[in-house]
Order: structure tokens, then C-alpha cells, then sequence
């Protein structure tokens, strides 16, 4: 068995594991899951994640969809973020990373970075008030909302034709990594600040896919304990994303595997900033009550 087949068997697991826990608490609490529509939740979670396997991204669709339908609590936004995109993204990892080629020293340190950085970041974001929670994700969506920005009018760097970083290039990509892991943990998708960094490094952008995809799938499956433990998130929520961000995922990485998507990225970043709006107006609101 080699390396990557290594790492795929444990991303494999470790999706397994959170996959019981998200099971256990849906029968546990058959009786209280909430309002949450399952068709609608359904809906978000197949269209965060087909749009996270042609490279949009998920957290940032997922979090504006969660607010905007009313269905989940503020408070509980990323916990439900997490633990439903958690299945989705390791299908999508398994798949991209037997698709393009890449660095396995490279592949395996940033993920491991990223996990320990989100690991840390879920551990803080747990104990948040609700409005803290509101100000942290409001901030989060402007933030994925600029790199997005930069993105589109190529203010970022396009990337260079390595498959791998060694030295100092490395040293910084796991420091990225391990930043980009800890903001995870309030709705900062792993995608957008990722590429920047390494792009910016040199990296090929086809390599880019399994290292971004790979990192992120570990993130939120470390954060997803967390949060799941902590009984932070939308239980019905959490398991309709999960299970239709599965399907979204096939549908994208086998059926569809790419589409014009420029104007749908500038219909994105109008509604992450629209949601900012939202959650930081919901903030100030909870400020003038309390």
C-alpha cells in the first residue's frame, strides 16, 4: 500500500466515523430535530457541495443558503457548515486526488497543518455567544468575498508549474495551512485563501484540486467533532447536506466536470456579501437587546 492509498483509507475512516456520530445523534434525537426543512436543507447541501467539486467552493454557498432560508440558528451555522459538508468532502478528496497528480510530502504535511490549525480554531469557536458567532461569520463571508474579488480580476497570481514545494516554500505553505485551518472553524472556506497561497508559491493550479480538496476535507472532519460533541449544529440540517452533497459531488466530478462558471461566481460573491450584511446587522441587533 502506498502513501496516498494510506491517506485516502484514513480519510475514509475517519469520514465513517463522523458519518456514525452524525447517525447516532439523528436517531438519539429523532423526536427534537428541529424545524429545518429536509428538501430544503437537501437542496443547499447538493448545491454547496456540486459547486465545491468545480472548484466554487462550499462553506461560503452553504453558510449565505443556511441564513437566508432560516434553517438553522445563527449560533449553530457553523457547526451544521462543518459537520454536513464533512462526507461530501471526502468523497470529492478520494476522487480528485486518484485524478490529478501531486506531491505526496506536500499533500500530506498541509493537510495535517490545516487539521491542526482547525482542531484548535472549532475548540474556540464552540464556546462563542451567538453574537460572537454572527460577527465572526458576517467577517468570515467578506473575507472569502475579497480573496473570490481578487480572484476574478486576477489580482492574485495564477500559479507556476510545480507539482510540489520544497524549503521555505513549503515552511510557509504549512503556516498558511495552518491559519487557513483555524478560521475554518467560522465559515472561512479552506478553497479561496488556499489557492492565493499557493499559487503564490508556485504551484501548478491543476495540483492546486487535491491539496485544497484534501486539506479542507480533513479540516472540517476535525472540526466536525467538535462541534458534533459539543451538540453545536443543526442535527437534520447536518445530515440532508451530507446526503445530498454526495450525490452533488458525483453529479459534478463525473457527469458535469465543468461548466462556464463565471457568472455564477459573481452571482456568489453578491450573495456572500449580501449574507455579511445580514449576519453583521443580526449582530448589532443582539448588541442593542442585550
Amino acid at each position: 500500500m502506498n502513501t496516498l492509498d494510506i491517506v485516502t483509507t484514513v480519510l475514509a475512516i475517519f469520514a465513517a466515523f463522523i458519518a456514525i456520530l452524525i447517525i447516532r445523534d439523528t436517531i438519539k434525537n429523532r423526536g427534537q430535530l428541529g424545524p429545518s426543512s429536509a428538501i430544503k436543507t437537501g437542496i443547499i447541501g447538493f448545491i454547496g457541495n456540486f459547486s465545491d467539486a468545480l472548484g466554487i467552493g462550499s462553506f461560503a454557498v452553504i453558510t449565505a443558503l443556511l441564513k437566508l432560508t432560516k434553517q438553522a440558528k445563527d449560533i449553530d451555522i457553523p457547526g451544521t457548515l462543518n459537520a454536513g459538508t464533512a462526507i461530501p468532502a471526502a468523497v470529492e478528496t478520494i476522487i480528485y486526488m486518484h485524478i490529478i497528480k501531486v506531491d505526496i510530502i506536500t499533500l500530506v504535511t498541509m493537510i495535517a497543518a490545516g487539521c491542526i490549525g482547525a482542531w484548535i480554531g472549532a475548540g474556540i469557536v464552540t464556546r462563542f455567544s451567538e453574537r460572537k458567532i454572527q460577527i465572526a461569520m458576517g467577517t468570515a463571508l467578506l473575507i472569502t468575498a475579497f480573496f473570490m474579488f481578487a480572484g476574478k480580476v486576477h489580482w492574485l497570481p495564477s500559479g507556476g508549474h510545480a507539482i510540489g514545494l520544497t524549503g521555505a516554500n513549503l515552511a510557509i505553505a504549512l503556516a498558511g495551512s495552518f491559519v487557513i485551518g483555524s478560521l475554518s472553524a467560522i465559515g472561512i472556506g479552506f478553497f479561496a485563501p488556499c489557492m492565493a497561497l499557493v499559487y503564490f508559491l508556485g504551484l501548478s493550479p491543476h495540483a492546486t484540486f487535491p491539496i485544497m480538496m484534501g486539506a479542507s476535507s480533513f479540516v472540517v472532519l476535525s472540526t466536525s467533532t467538535k462541534f458534533i460533541k459539543s451538540k453545536r449544529y443543526n442535527i437534520k440540517a447536518a445530515l440532508n447536506i451530507g446526503i445530498w452533497g454526495i450525490l452533488g459531488v458525483l453529479i459534478a466530478a463525473f457527469i458535469v466536470k465543468e461548466l462556464p462558471t463565471n457568472t455564477l461566481q459573481w452571482l456568489v460573491i453578491a450573495i456572500i456579501l449580501y449574507t455579511s450584511a445580514i449576519m453583521l446587522k443580526s449582530a448589532h441587533k443582539n448588541r442593542k437587546h442585550n
